[in-house]
């Protein structure tokens, strides 16, 4: 994973953490769903990196 990815990814997660605060703050249940889905599809995209990751570490273990 790229550092550009990661830091785009966390950035929607920070994003997703704030649009979430801001419905809590303001008592609209559809702003803070909307910051819940934000961070999981953020999260989601993490864990998908991850195992691209993992999955290229193996690939070149297994190349030496």
């Amino acid at each position: 994973m790229g550092l550009g990815d990661k830091m785009q990814n966390k950035g929607e997660e920070l994003a997703g953490k704030a649009k979430e605060a801001v419905g809590d703050a303001t008592d609209n249940p559809r702003l803070q769903a909307e910051g819940e889905a934000d961070q999981a599809g953020a999260k989601a995209k993490q864990a998908g990196e991850h195992v691209k990751d993992a999955a290229k570490d193996v690939k070149d273990g297994l190349g030496e």
